[in-house]
């Protein structure tokens, strides 16, 4: 069954920048493209990095990156702000550094818009998707149909036996009657109790998907590193990015995301670095 919390594109269409750049990574892998995001006053401000000048060619990165966004068409962003530049250590105040001067950040940059989805055909397109986990679930018994269903076979076990032993008395009647000498049997057959009926074990509580885990921790990292400030904001920061790459190490190889999860526990592993490199700084300069 397909898991809601775990279908990437889901959530990037539901506005999850997590989700969108996983998305665009997962696209543009082949042309040695990597993106990062972040959702500032209402445009994706979104940054492609890779090693040469010829992979960040401005018209056609521009129109893959349009061209995957605008299938996703995801809720709450319109304004799409591309900038490209030659890949360099992991930075998480990238967006500052490029708004600060961007003619010496930047190879180029250019702002699309994506336009407004059809509110019926994402209306149909939800629709789709919530039939198939239904149809993907198992049909379950209500308990009055299980109690019946049990009613049921027990009858026939009951029945059955009940059966068997008023033939062997007609049999034993009739061979008694024509003088037919037969074994005594050993022991009364009797009908079994009926089996007591056993209150059903709790189900076992599934197991936390590591993938998911980690994703949830990226996505708050993310969000609370737009407005951390202080020494101890950072530091907390650097902590939560390790566990979520520690969980991404989690993932078995014989996961289908098991490449991507092996990717993110570098880029997760970066990002706590970069966050106690700033908390270093911010420590040097007598912040909190």
């Amino acid at each position: 069954m397909v898991d809601p919390i775990d279908d990437i594109e889901r959530q990037a269409r539901q506005g999850s920048v997590s989700a969108i750049i996983q998305v665009l990574n997962e696209r543009l892998a082949d042309a040695g493209v990597r993106t990062r995001a972040v959702l500032d006053h209402g445009v994706l401000q979104l940054l492609c990095e890779a090693e040469t000048l010829e992979q960040l060619e401005q018209q056609s990165l521009v129109e893959d990156v349009r061209y995957i966004l605008e299938r996703l068409s995801p809720n709450g962003i319109r304004r799409v702000n591309i900038n490209s530049r030659i890949v360099r250590e992991q930075q998480l105040l990238w967006l500052e550094d490029i708004q600060r001067d961007p003619k010496k950040q930047l190879l180029w940059s250019q702002e699309i818009t994506l336009p407004q989805p059809n509110p019926l055909q994402r209306m149909v397109e939800d629709w789709r998707y919530n039939r198939m986990l239904d149809i993907a679930k198992p049909a379950a018994q209500s308990p009055t149909e299980a109690r019946a269903k049990k009613q049921f076979w027990r009858g026939i076990l009951i029945g059955g036996l009940s059966l068997g032993v008023l033939a062997l008395l007609v049999g034993w009647a009739l061979a008694d009657w024509l003088g037919i000498s037969l074994p005594k049997p050993m022991e009364q057959v009797v009908a079994p109790a009926s089996p007591v009926e056993s209150s059903p074990s709790p189900a076992p509580a599934p197991t936390p998907d590591p993938f998911v885990q980690a994703v949830r921790l990226a996505e708050a990292a993310v969000r609370d590193g737009q407005t951390a400030q202080t020494s101890a904001d950072w530091l907390d920061l650097a902590s939560r990015w390790q566990r979520a790459s520690d969980l991404m190490a989690q993932v078995p190889a014989t996961d289908s995301r098991y490449t991507t999860a092996q990717n993110r526990v570098v880029l997760y592993r970066e990002n706590s670095n970069a966050a106690l490199q700033q908390a270093d700084r911010l420590r040097q300069r007598g912040g909190n």
